[in-house]
């Protein structure tokens, strides 16, 4: 598309896809506002006049990773009505969104911008690991009608058994990326079975008039 043409939400959109590019492959501290530009298509006046700083870019990728990370979860119920298998679809989503390969690229950057950025480091960990939480302990407390505290003690149990020692692996570049994400199907890279394993216990543990 043509220098300019671009305008509004769509330009900002555009530069936010750019500028994750550049800071996924430079670092912020190496990422320039004319790179940022040049991959946008656009000038530095119209970059500067949506973000007036690095600083500020690189928080808005931030932001704008959050909320793409929790759309593609979604919400255990949105699997199927079995809470088995709601369960397994829910965390493999899981697994599969956080070791996509952007994903990781970006808590790496994240990670080691903490000192400078201790607020998106926060909300970082926040939508990755306390949403997630969240919204599965939720699930539970409902359809197995556990207490509040009951349920987020089950979901970060179930949560640390998938991520363990798959994620960390993941971070140190020892295990493989998904490369491509597909809305409508999971990616056969992930192994349900010790998913479905560690849901079968949490089920298992949940006294049976309440299943």
């Amino acid at each position: 598309m043509p220098r300019m043409a671009r305008r509004g939400d769509e330009l900002r959109s555009h530069v936010l896809s750019a500028a994750r590019g550049v800071f996924l492959e430079m670092g912020f501290e190496r990422a320039s506002m004319d790179e940022v530009a040049s991959r946008a298509q656009t000038t530095k006046r119209s970059l500067y006049a949506h973000f007036e700083s690095k600083e500020k870019l690189f928080l808005a990728v931030i932001d704008r990773q959050r909320g793409r990370f929790l759309e593609r979860l979604k919400v255990p119920e949105a699997y199927s009505s079995r809470p088995a298998e709601a369960l397994v679809q829910f965390c493999g989503r899981y697994l599969e969104v956080i070791i996509y390969e952007p994903s990781v690229q970006m808590l790496r950057v994240t990670i080691a911008e903490t000192t400078r950025f201790p607020e998106a480091a926060v909300q970082h960990y926040d939508v990755m690991f306390v949403a997630v939480s969240t919204r599965l302990a939720g699930y539970l407390k409902t359809t197995f009608r556990l207490s509040a505290r009951a349920s987020t003690d089950a979901a970060q149990r179930l949560l640390g058994q998938i991520l363990f020692p798959l994620l960390p692996r993941a971070l140190f570049g020892l295990e493989e990326c998904i490369e491509e994400f597909d809305p409508r199907a999971l990616s056969p890279k992930v192994d349900l079975r010790p998913v479905r394993t560690a849901v079968a216990e949490l089920i298992e543990s949940v006294p049976k008039s309440r299943r």
